[in-house]
């Protein structure tokens, strides 16, 4: 009895989300473009983070060589962009990674994932509006923050609140909310404008460092530094750690070290997935849009951060405010103020960006009734989800208005990143299932090889040899079919989660030990050889299983390597993160629970339909078969 009733539990957990692909019907208004999601997806990534981050990533970790350390970034986030692209063409609805996970892996990753996508979007709201208000108020000479510290100070508490409330802050995330609860097309707007302000003024910043620089900035040697930090204590001025010399003065550690912090800087691209539902032809544009729009910002990192270490030597540059100091130290120190324009209209991008995806994950989770019902609220005349907007708009504002938020950016992190490995995994998974989740339009374009397929699945032959296979090492390594099968699938879904489970542990180990590895440690060495090792077995049984030949207007190349390649670097900077982090991502999560087993696991529509199923002796009620649950 305790048996069968936990055995019922762990279904419950891993039921998965039947969808219907045949309608292209949608509570939302499809009014955005291609265009619109590329300058959504250059808004969300290009934010104040190339006015600041490689000055300071230049200056303490890489030197001149921060130009790979993009590149390497860069990189990484495309593995993650591709695996969000694929999934753009076969599911064009609202949820993005939360979505994707529930069709795949089930209802509790997928909650997981909705649930830290929601704690992502908050904080990286809140601290944004919190910088806007910042970068304001320096350039009219702090006068904002002065009148408030002496009016409305509250004290520094556990170093949690902030030292006064910010109104500002709280104003403008008000501001936003109401632009987005009026319209998705006047949000578009807005945004295309300021995102086109943007990269005006970064190409400004690029042409004029190349036409100023100097390629010897490039080649410094230890002499230079010696003399030019003799002249920066003279002139009582911050320098930089001291490197080798060279383009590549902290060596091949210090790039890979850079590149670690550069890839939190094209964070922020996923908010493309979101707009499924509200795109005129998301299976084109949404592949289209994530990776342009990492293309786009790739040049910009690149070119701002060539600029910055051709114009200053690489540890003379200013941490706080790199762009306006280098052109001072170049005599162009009017520039400062084309420079503060960018950062604005960078940090508008970048707010909106991050409060555009929030309602629509909430409005996703609260339609499948994981999270309450009346934030599924879509407002008849503007098409917008209306409550998750308005209740997610207060939240990010309270919290830019009272919190002191340095500590918790780092939750972000997590939450991204565990989005970015599940949706590998789910592509993993799906792309070797016999029952492939597409769109109508993917399925008109491959009427043929639709029919050739269904001869095969309705041969009565194949069939019966589908039903009585069973596991063997034959099946494992030379499967006899060569289109994917109940069997084969089931196999995948295993590898893959026995590949996870292998891939933590060795991210576990090389973030605990990576001192002990580059000192060259036989014991550890040996230990990540093994794990390595271990790893390629069911890579390779992944790789010899029958993979559907289906096309889709965009597939992942490169399977299974490519999606396990972005597992393993997603996980691995997980792994870099704080003990502190890690705590207080435990207590949003034992929140997160609290909300799913006391409501969603009762109220789910999933579990509605399965029962309703059920007594009426179906197997499912809905034309698009789920994975089978029970694999």
């Amino acid at each position: 009895m305790f048996q069968t009733k936990m055995a019922s539990f762990g279904k419950k957990l891993i039921r998965r989300r039947a969808l219907d692909l045949s309608s292209e019907e949608t509570r939302f208004a499809r009014c955005l473009s291609t265009l619109d999601l590329i300058a959504l997806g250059v808004g969300s990534t290009l934010g104040a983070g190339v006015y600041v981050l490689a000055g300071e990533v230049a200056k303490e970790k890489a030197g001149p060589s921060i130009v790979l350390c993009f590149l390497v970034a860069a990189l990484s986030s495309v593995l993650a962009g591709l695996c969000y692209a694929e999934f753009g063409a076969r599911v064009p609805k609202t949820g993005s990674a939360y979505l994707y996970s529930f069709v795949t892996v089930g209802e509790i990753w997928a909650f997981t994932t909705g649930w830290n996508l929601i704690l992502s979007y908050v904080i990286g709201t809140a601290s944004v509006a919190r910088a806007w208000s910042s970068a304001f108020d320096n350039i009219i000479g702090n006068h904002i923050s002065i009148f408030f510290k002496n009016r409305t100070s509250m004290g520094s508490v556990g170093g949690v609140f902030s030292e006064h409330p910010d109104f500002f802050a709280l104003i403008l995330v008000f501001l936003l909310t109401g632009l987005l609860a009026f319209g998705v097309s006047e949000s578009a707007l807005v945004n295309k404008i300021f995102t086109a302000v943007n990269l005006v003024v970064l190409s400004f910043v690029i042409i004029s460092g190349f036409v100023k620089g100097d390629v010897k900035n490039w080649q410094l040697s230890e002499k230079n530094y010696l003399n030019d930090s003799v002249k920066a204590s003279n002139e009582d001025a911050s320098i930089g750690p001291p490197g080798l010399g060279g383009f590549m003065p902290f060596g091949f550690q210090g790039i890979l070290a850079g590149a670690a912090t550069c890839f939190y800087a094209f964070v922020g691209f996923d908010c493309i997935a979101t707009t499924g539902e509200e795109a005129k032809n998301p299976q084109r544009s949404i592949p289209i849009g994530i990776i342009v729009s990492l293309l786009i910002c790739f040049v910009a990192y690149f070119g701002v951060s060539a600029a910055l270490t051709l114009m200053v030597p690489y540890y003379l540059l200013n941490k706080e405010s790199p762009l306006p100091e280098a052109f001072k130290a170049v005599g162009w120190e009017p520039a400062r103020y084309v420079v503060a324009v960018g950062s604005l209209c960078a940090l508008s991008t970048s707010l909106l960006g991050s409060m555009f995806p929030m309602p629509r994950v909430i409005y996703a989770m609260a339609e499948d009734r994981l999270l309450f019902r009346f934030l599924s609220k879509v407002h008849p005349r503007t098409k917008t989800p209306l409550m998750a907007t308005v209740v997610s708009g207060i939240v990010a504002a309270l919290m830019a208005f009272l919190f002191e938020l340095k500590d918790l950016v780092d939750l972000m992190s997590i939450g991204t990143l565990l989005a970015y490995s599940l949706v590998a995994v789910c592509v993993l998974i799906l792309r070797y299932q016999p029952n492939q989740l597409s769109s109508s339009k993917s399925l008109e374009m491959v009427e043929l090889h639709r029919q050739e397929e269904e001869k095969v699945m309705m041969d009565p032959d194949m069939s019966s040899t589908d039903l009585s296979e069973e596991c063997s090492l034959r099946s494992l390594i030379s499967p006899h079919c060569r289109t994917p099968t109940k069997l084969s699938g089931q196999i995948v879904y295993i590898s893959t989660s026995v590949i996870a489970v292998l891939i933590t542990i060795l991210c576990v180990v090389l973030a605990q030990t990576m001192d002990l590895l580059l000192s060259g440690s036989v014991i550890w060495i040996t230990v990540c050889v093994v794990l390595v090792a271990i790893i390629l077995v069911p890579t390779i049984i992944i790789w010899r299983q029958p993979e559907s030949n289906a096309r889709l207007t965009f597939k992942v190349p490169g399977l299974p390597l490519l999606p396990l390649f972005s597992i393993f670097i997603n996980v691995y900077l997980m792994m870099q993160l704080s003990p502190g982090t890690w705590a207080r991502f435990g207590v949003w999560m034992l929140i997160g629970f609290a909300i799913y087993f006391g409501y969603g696991i009762r109220n789910s529509v999933e579990a509605h339909r399965i029962h309703q199923a059920s007594s009426h002796g179906t197997g499912t009620s809905s034309t698009e078969k789920p994975l089978d649950p029970t694999v």
